[in-house]
């Protein structure tokens, strides 16, 4: 069930918020990550996986657990998957059978810091996902799960269990919890501004006097 904080999400774009971030003097733009596999945007509370080189940490005691099967497995129906895969070790942080479980759980879609490999099957698949860079190497005795739903970096923004994500073809955006109503808020005042600017546009209105100082001042705090 979609809730209202990821409703008004999906009803704007990541350049909108990312203006309104701006406005508010807060972090939450990531650039950068490629949509790899579906143009549609996503929004939603999200689960976090972080990812190391092999040896970085002790192995975990018991069976062994594929990386991101725990954050699957997490989830609920809408929810997104935002993994930190930063080692510089060129090796998939999510793949197709991933990417499997992970739509037939409901998951919304993933946004990785870092390769992602089985593209194709992604997109037979029609499941979203935002990465570095594509790849076909795999993570077996290269890449290991530090902790799932824990704190993660992406980019440049430090992003919690719990925060909201929105992702499209400009750009990723993060919201903590705390901040996503204000942020909202002020994003969709933005979009009305531009919506309305358009619209003078149509109606013939010279781009000089549209796009003027009240343009260039939008973001002033």
């Amino acid at each position: 069930m979609t809730d209202e904080i990821t409703r008004r999400l999906l009803a704007l774009d990541t350049c909108a918020v990312s203006d309104a971030l701006d406005k508010l003097g807060l972090k939450g733009c990531v650039t950068g990550l490629v949509q790899l596999s579906t143009p549609r945007r996503i929004a939603g509370r999200v689960h976090t996986a972080k990812l190391v080189a092999k040896g970085a940490v002790a192995a975990a005691a018991g069976p062994p657990r594929h990386l991101g099967t725990t954050a699957i497995e997490a989830s609920q129906a809408g929810e997104i998957i935002v993994i930190e895969q930063r080692s510089g070790i060129d090796a998939g942080s999510w793949g197709g059978i991933l990417s499997l479980g992970a739509k037939l759980r409901g998951v919304a879609g993933v946004i990785a810091d870092g390769p992602v490999r089985d593209v194709d099957e992604a997109r037979q698949l029609d499941f979203p996902i935002w990465g570095r860079a594509a790849t076909a190497r795999t993570a077996r005795d290269r890449i290991v799960e530090a902790g799932t739903d824990v704190p993660v970096t992406i980019g440049d923004v430090t992003v919690t269990p719990g925060d909201y994500a929105l992702a499209d073809g400009s750009a990723v955006v993060f919201l903590a919890a705390a901040d996503a109503a204000r942020v909202l808020d002020a994003a969709e005042a933005i979009a009305a501004r531009e919506a309305a600017m358009a619209e003078a546009l149509r109606a013939g209105k010279k781009i000089t006097e549209v796009m003027g100082a009240a343009y260039e001042h939008m973001l002033k705090r």
